[in-house]
């Protein structure tokens, strides 16, 4: 255990929709001569699986079920799913806010939590006081608190709100204040929940390399949640993809990335009668997007608008016909038919690449499809020393 930082072991977590607690008397009695007896809780054994889109017959949904993984020390670990997959609910037992229903779990050294903005703070008391406090909850002495604390007000950047009560700090002060205590106070374990979000992209970039920093240098470890693929795959060694309240998948970052990507893509489906097919394919230099449609009515122009994005969900490129200057032919209606968008620029670097389209009959009658097919460009651009994603086409004047 020496050289593993957290261990989980079958750990599950089940509630009961609709209640507070279990809803009844006699369930808690059932439940309470059920721990009473060291027995299995009998309302696990009734729990259904957390699928958030479908009605199911039990009361009764694992939040987290089974889920087993180790972390070394001094890793950093991205945590990645759908909403609802189950990664709050395992960083919150992991911070022990809420006790888990079934497994266990060794944590080895103390734990700094960043699970909502202003984890941890009163409203009513200062910055400052708030620093202090949450050092001492770490268990750090107060020289220690006073040591840093003039690094985590420079890192926050609230310098002159410090001795403002933090009911008044906006969502991004809170935030910065919270996150530069959690990182500068020394915890072996900094658990980050989407929180970062909330910050502006200057003190976003500057929390990733903090956490690289602390990682690298410290050997502290750090779990990481977020929806921007990109910052995962800069920031993490190794990843968890969650569904449905399990591990379906753990490795390697980029691979993880890769197959979250891929599953999110082959469970699209495409339901409205007004498209009947996407395609999106490579043709020697150009990229090809074909679609049939079948609108309710006729309209004088199709609207039509795509994006083209990276393995990491950045968006490269994108266009729509009025930005491109097409406009209705007099005399003429559109319901059915094929569109072809043929693409010549930007060139794009070998990869992976997923379009997103929009198609309608107005600005409110739109279909909305992220995700709907994907391409893997090999050999678009032989010379692959450009930086980024797509190869400019440059006048040189020397």
């Amino acid at each position: 255990m020496s050289e593993v930082a957290i261990r989980v072991e079958n750990l599950g977590k089940i509630y009961r929709l609709g209640e507070i607690g279990t809803g009844t008397i006699s369930h808690d009695l059932n439940r309470w001569m059920a721990r009473i007896r060291g027995k299995e809780d009998p309302f696990t054994k009734i729990g259904e699986n957390n699928d958030r889109t479908k009605r199911g017959e039990s009361d009764y949904v694992w939040a987290l079920k089974d889920v087993s993984f180790e972390v070394r020390k001094g890793t950093v670990l991205g945590i990645i799913g759908n909403n609802g997959a189950g990664k709050s609910t395992l960083l919150k037992l992991l911070s022990k806010v809420t006790k888990p229903s079934s497994g266990r779990m060794k944590i080895n050294g103390r734990i700094a939590s960043l699970l909502e903005v202003g984890t941890g703070f009163h409203p009513e008391m200062t910055g400052r006081e708030n620093v202090f406090l949450n050092g001492a909850i770490l268990g750090m002495t107060k020289k220690e608190i006073k040591s840093k604390f003039d690094a985590i007000v420079d890192f926050a950047g609230v310098e002159r709100y410090i001795d403002t009560p933090v009911k008044r700090y906006s969502s991004g002060m809170y935030v910065r204040l919270a996150f530069a205590v959690a990182a500068f106070l020394e915890p072996e374990i900094l658990i980050v929940d989407e929180v970062l979000a909330v910050g502006d992209a200057e003190f976003q970039k500057k929390c990733l390399g903090r956490m690289k920093e602390v990682s690298i240098n410290d050997g502290r470890t750090v779990l990481f949640v977020s929806h921007n693929m990109g910052s995962v795959a800069s920031l993490c060694d190794e990843a968890i993809m969650m569904h449905q309240g399990t591990i379906r998948e753990h490795g390697n970052t980029a691979s993880i990335i890769q197959k979250y990507l891929q599953y999110n893509t082959e469970t699209q489906e495409i339901q409205d009668k007004r498209l009947e097919y996407v395609k999106f394919y490579q043709e020697q230099e150009k990229l090809i997007i074909e679609l049939k449609y079948n609108l309710p009515d006729p309209v004088d122009i199709p609207s039509l608008g795509f994006e083209i994005s990276d393995a990491y969900s950045n968006v490269v490129t994108g266009s729509n016909l009025m930005v491109d200057g097409h406009k209705p032919v007099p005399g003429k209606t559109y319901q059915n038919g094929v569109i072809t968008v043929i693409l010549t620029e930007p060139r794009l670097m070998n990869g992976d690449y997923s379009l997103s389209i929009w198609l309608g009959n107005s600005v409110a009658n739109f279909i909305k499809l992220p995700d709907c097919a994907r391409v893997k460009i090999i050999n678009m651009c032989e010379n692959q020393r450009y930086a980024g994603v797509a190869a400019p086409t440059c006048q040189w004047i020397y």
